[in-house]
């Protein structure tokens, strides 16, 4: 159990510094902002209790935004992640899938079924952020190809960090 709390705390500071050092400052044109700390939230394990899931999707959002200086955005972003994460875990997979020790990764899901319950989280998660960044629907075309475009370098992110961490797993 400890070793999985501090697993879970070194990945934290790990993506928030990698968001916020690195991934902040790329912005091609406004369409490109990938936002690779949602995955902390993606890789916390199945059990995790609801009310535990939703203060740490706070806390995780509140930190970015501190960070980068946008209030409440990118918590509300991340609250509805946390608070839909079980519903997309019953949407894409079969509970008899998994166990209560397992976590939501590439490795122990497979390829498939770990980009669906990426790519759904991160989609719903840019949604909320971009349509609260620009709080209009003016420009709802624009919006939507900014979310798109984000999600699909998010989740690529995504897939690239995991897929180097499982190799790196795989050597030991």
């Amino acid at each position: 159990m400890n070793r999985l709390v501090f697993q879970n705390i070194f990945r934290f500071i790990l993506l928030v510094l990698l968001q916020v050092v690195l991934l902040n400052r790329i912005n091609f044109y406004g369409y490109l902002n990938p936002f690779v700390y949602i995955l902390f939230i993606l890789l916390l394990p199945f059990e995790t209790p609801g009310w535990l899931l939703l203060l740490i999707s706070f806390v995780t959002g509140l930190t970015i935004d501190i960070f980068s200086g946008t209030p409440g955005l990118h918590t509300a972003a991340t609250l509805l992640a946390g608070f839909t994460r079980p519903t997309v875990i019953k949407l894409v997979g079969e509970r008899d899938e998994y166990n209560a020790s397992m976590y939501p990764s590439l490795q122990n899901m497979g390829l498939k079924w770990f980009m669906t319950y990426t790519f759904i989280l991160v989609f719903l998660h840019h949604t909320v952020l971009n349509f609260l960044d620009v709080f209009s629907f003016a420009e709802f075309f624009r919006t939507l190809l900014r979310i798109i475009i984000s999600t699909i370098f998010t989740v690529l992110f995504i897939i690239m960090i995991e897929y180097i961490f499982v190799s790196r797993k795989e050597k030991r």
